[in-house]
């Protein structure tokens, strides 16, 4: 069974458009993060050192282990594993120039400082892992609620008896902002040959190719998304997604029980205007 309903498109510039001062300077600052966040990690326990060292003789060494420690730790919090890992081997090189005999170099001669260098060094790598983690699990809770929050909106027009029509252009904004998709449309016909589509499990095809939509982003080309209604197809959603735009299979399987939301209210449309021509 197919939808006799026309395309809908929502087209990118439907989004409201950031300044392109403004869009430029957020594309520049997203590029030059990384690198900033790799500069800091690795010249800010040596500058804490460095700022440390008038007061060499006046503080124990683990005194310092320990600032190294903390400041890993608030790098940690703002970076990510491999820049935890950065600052703290920088830590843990730093403490050892600095602050342990003979000075100035990577040699330490008293068996405590090599077990404050070890700790703080293992202790800063945990600490990068354990943050990494905790960032993740706060991304999933946020992400998690956000498609809750779209399913719902969604299922609120559907139990008040929106028109098809507007159930199905409310999803294609929907799927647009969840995905950051460059456009999205429905189209009531199948693409005429094999391309990308978003599996019923919340996987990627492409022929006989999974895709690695966690790691390569979404594919550059059309995208298919099923609109089905008691296993029968009734067109698709066709995505054009960001070039290396990654998204979770958390957001995929949200947007399949999207496409069958509005499987749904086509179903029933469908059903009415059957069972009115009778």
């Amino acid at each position: 069974m197919a939808s006799d309903m026309a395309p809908i498109q929502v087209p990118a510039t439907s989004r409201p458009t950031p300044d392109p001062l403004w869009a430029r300077v957020a594309a520049s600052a997203s590029r030059l993060r990384p690198v900033a966040l790799i500069v800091l990690a690795a010249g800010a326990p040596v500058a804490l050192a460095a700022s440390l060292l008038p007061l060499r003789g006046d503080i124990p060494s683990a005194t310092v282990a320990l600032g190294l420690a903390v400041l890993v730790s608030l790098l940690a919090a703002i970076g990510t594993r491999f820049t935890a890992a950065i600052a703290a081997v920088s830590a843990a090189l730093s403490f050892d120039g600095f602050f342990t005999e003979p000075y100035g170099s990577l040699t330490i001669s008293r068996p405590g400082d090599i077990e404050t260098t070890a700790l703080l060094l293992v202790g800063g790598l945990i600490v990068g892992q354990l943050s990494a983690r905790n960032r993740v699990h706060r991304r999933r809770v946020s992400q998690s609620a956000d498609n809750l929050a779209r399913i719902q909106n969604i299922a609120e027009l559907l139990a008040s008896g929106e028109a098809a029509h507007d159930v199905v252009a409310a999803v294609v904004v929907e799927l647009q902002e969840m995905l950051r998709l460059r456009s999205c449309r429905f189209d009531a016909s199948l693409p005429a040959k094999a391309g990308p589509e978003i599996e019923r499990n919340g996987d990627v095809s492409w022929g006989r190719i999974w895709w690695g939509f966690d790691t390569l982003g979404l594919p550059g080309k059309e995208i298919t998304l099923r609109v089905e209604h008691q296993h029968q197809v009734l067109g698709r959603f066709v995505l054009l997604a960001e070039p290396g735009m990654r998204v979770s299979h958390q957001q995929l399987l949200a947007a399949i029980t999207l496409a069958d939301q509005a499987g749904t209210a086509l179903g029933v449309e469908a059903a009415a205007a059957s069972s009115g021509a009778r």
